[in-house]
């Protein structure tokens, strides 16, 4: 269903995809007295506050990085008259207050991220992150699937556009997300878990710290959006 986004050329096809996606809601149909549902898009900036995640060798924090290209992202859905919801948009944990120690406010944010997606009507979640590894010669965007139905259709639409936007030597593949990862485990929508690449590695440390290249990141997650709204609400 998504090759229909994918035309020849990075630059038209997510022109064509944008287009898709500003473009009005279809007019209820004779003796329709509602515009058909829509979904609302859940951009999750991974971690926040007290767990800063991951960070570059030069200090740069995995949660400010997730967090600039989600609120990217968001600009550019509500250009397209597409519903949002962000878990955060500061560089906060959305734990409980009466959680104390470290541990109690990571388990207790992630609780309530949980229970903030399951609890938006029509959503469906894209989780931003960013990967590491010992060596530093490793790199690219990866995209991992939550077992809703559909999911695994999306995942390889939302690689594939990655690849396109961002580097077409990308030979990683979407994949299953691991049981292991309490957020994707737990979420009942349709979901993504999307690692925009290593803060590790030498080159792509340096691409994930410059607003240009998380524009170009922000711009495919839009793409992958579209391809959602085309797989799940045809």
């Amino acid at each position: 269903m998504f090759k229909r986004w994918m035309l020849p050329g990075f630059a038209l096809g997510l022109a064509a995809l944008c287009a898709a996606l500003c473009a009005p809601h279809a007019a209820p149909a004779a003796g329709e007295t509602s515009i058909p549902e829509r979904p609302v898009f859940v951009l999750d900036a991974g971690h926040g506050g007290v767990d800063g995640g991951a960070s570059t060798a030069t200090g740069e924090k995995e949660s400010d990085i997730n967090l600039s290209i989600v609120l990217r992202t968001e600009q550019l859905m509500a250009f397209c008259g597409r519903k949002t919801v962000l878990t955060r948009r500061e560089d906060v944990s959305i734990h409980d207050a009466a959680a104390q120690t470290i541990r109690e406010k990571k388990v207790s944010d992630l609780k309530n991220r949980v229970a903030l997606v399951n609890g938006t009507e029509n959503g469906i979640l894209i989780s931003v992150h960013q990967n590491t590894f010992t060596d530093p010669q490793y790199q690219g965007a990866q995209v991992f699937y939550s077992k809703a139905e559909g999911c695994g259709e999306w995942g390889v639409a939302a690689q594939e556009l990655l690849r396109a936007g961002l580097d077409p030597s990308n030979r990683r593949q979407a994949k299953p997300v691991p049981e292991s990862v309490y957020l994707m485990a737990r979420v009942i929508r349709p979901a993504l878990l999307v690692e925009c690449g290593f803060l590790t590695g030498r080159e792509e440390a340096v691409l994930l710290l410059e607003a240009q290249y998380q524009r170009r990141i922000a711009l495919v997650l839009t793409a992958a959006c579209g391809a959602a709204e085309s797989i799940f609400y045809p």
